[in-house]
């Protein structure tokens, strides 16, 4: 692990060392950096981002940690302590430090799923209802006639077709939560 304070970020960043500084954070399974600016905090996290070319996610809880989490990919906020600025500019909200896990191994992985799935039926929902309507242009000789009333047009995608989508979403669960929790490899079989 690496530890770095602000002042060694300071002559990192004003002293044209960052390349030197991401190649030994490469060799590193964590890096902390501790008693830095707001502003530190950010240019790390966009450093990350724009040498490595990775999603980046940062955990703040008070509102020196505001700038570092609206630089990232994903923002985490934990209320706490320190006020509730970080979990008002961040994505996700946690009470504790520890439901991190469940978080991004858990919910993470459901959202994940639900949503490869849910484009896929939207593609297949959108197909069918324009072959459908393609189709029939063939039938009336391309005159411009509407096969479906306006009104049904309109609430298609509205009503007809919300509530598989809506059940779907909530209700599908591909692995329970224990599971995920005790093999968090599994993560890696949605991407």
């Amino acid at each position: 692990g690496l530890v770095i304070d602000g002042q060694t970020l300071n002559v990192i960043f004003q002293g044209g060392l960052e390349e030197k500084f991401l190649a030994l954070t490469k060799h590193c399974r964590s890096v902390l950096c501790c008693r830095s600016t707001p502003l530190q905090k950010s240019m790390v996290v966009k450093l990350i981002r724009r040498q490595l070319k990775v999603m980046s996610l940062s955990i703040g809880d008070g509102a020196n940690d505001v700038s570092m989490i609206q630089a990232a990919d994903v923002g985490i906020g934990i209320s706490g302590q320190e006020g509730m600025q970080a979990v008002m500019a961040s994505d996700f909200a946690i009470a504790r430090f520890k439901h991190l896990k469940k978080l991004l191994l858990v919910h993470g992985h459901w959202c994940y799923a639900r949503l490869a799935k849910m484009v896929i039926y939207f593609f297949y929902k959108n197909v069918s209802y324009v072959n459908l309507l393609f189709w029939y242009q063939f039938f009336c000789g391309f005159s411009g006639s509407t096969m479906i009333d306006y009104w049904q047009m309109i609430f298609f995608n509205l009503f007809f077709t919300s509530m598989p989508p809506l059940l779907f979403g909530i209700l599908d669960r591909d692995v329970s939560a224990e599971t995920l929790l005790g093999l968090p490899e599994l993560y890696k079989n949605g991407q």
